[in-house]
Formats: structure tokens, C-alpha cells, sequence
């Protein structure tokens, strides 16, 4: 690591030790009290206490390198992103590096107007407001970016649209004001020159949030909604880019996003693996400890090994991200995006077995852990695209394609 990024990380390792940690419990008893209030989405107050502090760490918008005085690479920020991986519903927010801002965050910083930047950038770099995506929709394969259905016309100076989306994370929190969505302006056209995005603020006439759509049973503070919009008008001024230029903009968003995730992904899975080992030295079945057990100790072992493995993996695609930007590291993105949440889904799923009915209650983080990992085999493109990607890029010299 660069003499930068191991003062963060040491700063954020202090962060997470003195206030990260002692905050999951205030976090998780101020959701139960919210809820029961009938307010299930608002942001706990602790949440808001953990940003201020971050920010006088100078703990503040790491993943984005010019955003700051911070000069992170990619490489950099890896380490510090798998550190907050550790509690990944406080972590991430609370030093203004969570999904799904920091994807449109770096839209809006390549691609976005000054006057789209003063706007909307500005407020989510400060971590005022909080913004969702919309791309996903429910009755094409979204795994196919080209498949997608909203249509978005242009109408004089404003842009119609009409669609439905779901799985727009973040979309449930009351915070949530502006929502880059991704829809066809040229049905007609090339295919990966069809699509657009635009800025849709959440109060505009026409937008309707559905409802919100729980993971395995878990209802995420910020929420994944299904939305409609219907005659949904918008300035042109609000596109991003260019008509036609919406693929492009998305690639370039997905393949930082992706890699963020596996950071993460990687954070849990080296937690579940202390939560496990930690379970096994203190648990004593048929006159011995687990951690005795032929079986447990090559649980551990194989845990310890494709950890690390990831890790390498995932270090190896930054250092290319860092050199020769997404594009040329497109294979390693893919790769990664299989073999973080892979790996990491059965680590957990191993430290599970090892607490017993313990693993699937909500005494540990277990169990959340279990339901985010295995949807991150979906989001961001499902496995199958992604192995495909890789295949794609081996057999090319081959196929002369």
C-alpha cells in the first residue's frame, strides 16, 4: 500500500474499532423503533452522527480520486473499501461511499454538466441527499442491457417518459431525491446506441413508487423499490451525456461499481471467517472443542485460502483499473464480480454451520450477510453474463473476434 492509503486505512481501522462497531447495535434497536413507528426507511440517527465524525477524520468520499485532498487510486481505496465490507449497512454510508451513490456520483463527475454537478453532485458529495438508479426492469431480461423498455421522447425541450422499473436500491429513503434512469430514446437505432440517461427527480409528476421489495425477508433501511413512470417530464437540459451515449455511460459506471462490491464482499467474508473461528474455539461438541473437529479445521482452512485468492484477484483488477482505466481491465471486472460474492457467499454460509440455529437468527450478522452476498450474484449483471464475458475474452484470439 502506498504511505497514503495505510494512514486512511489506520485512521478508518481506528474509525471502525472506536465507532463503527459500537454503533451496530444503536443502529439496529433505532430500526426496530422506526419501524414500529411506522417509518421504516427513515435514516436511524445514528447514521447522521457516524457521517459528521467520519468527516472530521477526513474519512470522506475515498472511492472518487478527485474528490478530495485524498489522491487515492483504485488500488488504494481496495483495502479500505474491504474494511467497511466489515458493516456494510453503516460502514459505506457513513464515510459517503455507498452504493448506489458512488456509481452516480462518478457518472455525474465525467459525464455531467456544471450546471448537472452544482445541482445534484454537489449535495451527494456532501452526503446532504442520497440518489438510485434506475435501470433494472421487470418484464425484460435487464441482464441485457439492450433489452431494456422505458422509452424516453423528446417532446420539445423536455424529454416524456414512460416505464417501469424495480430493484432501484436506495429509492426507499426518504433522502433520495434524483434518480438517473436508463431508457430508450432511439428504438430504432444501433443497439448499443438506443439507450440514454436522463435525470428524473423523485418528486416529478408521473413517478410512483410501487413498493418496496425485500431480500430474502430483509427490508434494507434504504429499500429496492419497483417504480412506475408515466408521462414522467423532464428538461433535456437533465440529460447526461448525449442521446445514445446511455451503454457507454452505463459501462463506465458498472465496472468501478462491481469491483467496490467485491471489496466489500471480501470485508464480510473475512469477518464471518473470525466469527467462525471464534464460534469454533468456544463451542465444545462430543467432548471437544469444534475447532478440534477434522471437518471444521478444513472449513477454516479452505475459507482462509479462496479469501485470499480473492483478495489477490481483486487487488490484480484495481491495479489494471488504476493503469489502463475499466475498458482495460473488462476481463479482470468480470472475473471478479463471479469470485468475490462466490467466495465470500461460502465463507458465510460455512460460518452459519458452525453457530448452528444461531447462524440463521439475527444474533449475528450472519445471516443479513447470507442474503446480501447472494444477491450480489444478481446485481450488477448475474454470474452468467459475467462468466460468459470471460469466456468471450479467452476465445477471442481464437474465434479472431
Amino acid at each position: 500500500m502506498s504511505t497514503r492509503a495505510q494512514d486512511h486505512l489506520d485512521r478508518l481501522q481506528d474509525f471502525m474499532d472506536s465507532h463503527i462497531y459500537p454503533a451496530e447495535p444503536v443502529y439496529a434497536d433505532q430500526r426496530r423503533e422506526l419501524t414500529a413507528a411506522g417509518n421504516e426507511h427513515q435514516v436511524p440517527p445514528v447514521v447522521e452522527e457516524l457521517k459528521v465524525e467520519a468527516r472530521k477524520r477526513g474519512l470522506w468520499n475515498l472511492f472518487l480520486p478527485d474528490a478530495g485532498d485524498h489522491g487515492l487510486s483504485v488500488t488504494d481505496y481496495a483495502s479500505l473499501a474491504e474494511l467497511t465490507g466489515r458493516s456494510p449497512h453503516l460502514a459505506p454510508e457513513a464515510i459517503n461511499c455507498a452504493a448506489p451513490d458512488t456509481g452516480n456520483m462518478e457518472v455525474l463527475h465525467l459525464f455531467g454538466t456544471p450546471e448537472q454537478k452544482e445541482r445534484w453532485l454537489n449535495p451527494l458529495l456532501d452526503g446532504e441527499i442520497r440518489s438510485c438508479f434506475g435501470m433494472t426492469e421487470p418484464d425484460v431480461a435487464s441482464s441485457d442491457a439492450t433489452n431494456i423498455a422505458t422509452r424516453i421522447e423528446r417532446d420539445g425541450d423536455h424529454y416524456v417518459i414512460n416505464g417501469h422499473k424495480w430493484w432501484i436500491s436506495g429509492s426507499a429513503d426518504p433522502r433520495c431525491k434524483i434518480m438517473i434512469l436508463m431508457g430508450k430514446t432511439s428504438p430504432e437505432g444501433h443497439p448499443y446506441l438506443q439507450q440514454s440517461m436522463v435525470l428524473v427527480p423523485l418528486d416529478t409528476p408521473g413517478v410512483r413508487i410501487v413498493r418496496p421489495l425485500p431480500v430474502f425477508g430483509y427490508s434494507d433501511q434504504h429499500g429496492h423499490c419497483e417504480i412506475t413512470l408515466t408521462d414522467v417530464r423532464v428538461p433535456v437540459i437533465n440529460l447526461i451525456g448525449e442521446e445514445g451515449g446511455g451503454f457507454a455511460i452505463a459501462q463506465a459506471r458498472l465496472g468501478p461499481g462491481r469491483i467496490h462490491h467485491c471489496m466489500r464482499a471480501i470485508g464480510m467474508a473475512e469477518r464471518a471467517l473470525e466469527l467462525m473461528c471464534s464460534r469454533a474455539s468456544g463451542r465444545v461438541a462430543f467432548g471437544k472443542e469444534l475447532a478440534r473437529q477434522g471437518v471444521i479445521q478444513e472449513w477454516i482452512a479452505e475459507s482462509r485460502m479462496a479469501i485470499e485468492q480473492a483478495r489477490l484477484l481483486t487487488l490484480k483488477t484495481a491495479w489494471l483499473i488504476d493503469r489502463y482505466g475499466p475498458k482495460g481491465a473488462r476481463k479482470e471486472v468480470a472475473a471478479i464480480k463471479v469470485i468475490a460474492p462466490r467466495i465470500a457467499l461460502e465463507v458465510v454460509d460455512r460460518a452459519i454451520q458452525v453457530h448452528g440455529a444461531a447462524g440463521v437468527s439475527d444474533d449475528t450478522p450472519l445471516a443479513a450477510m447470507w442474503a446480501g452476498l447472494r444477491t450480489l450474484r444478481l446485481a450488477d449483471g448475474p454470474d452468467e453474463v459475467h462468466v460468459r464475458s470471460v469466456a468471450r475474452a479467452e476465445l477471442a484470439p481464437y474465434l479472431g473476434s
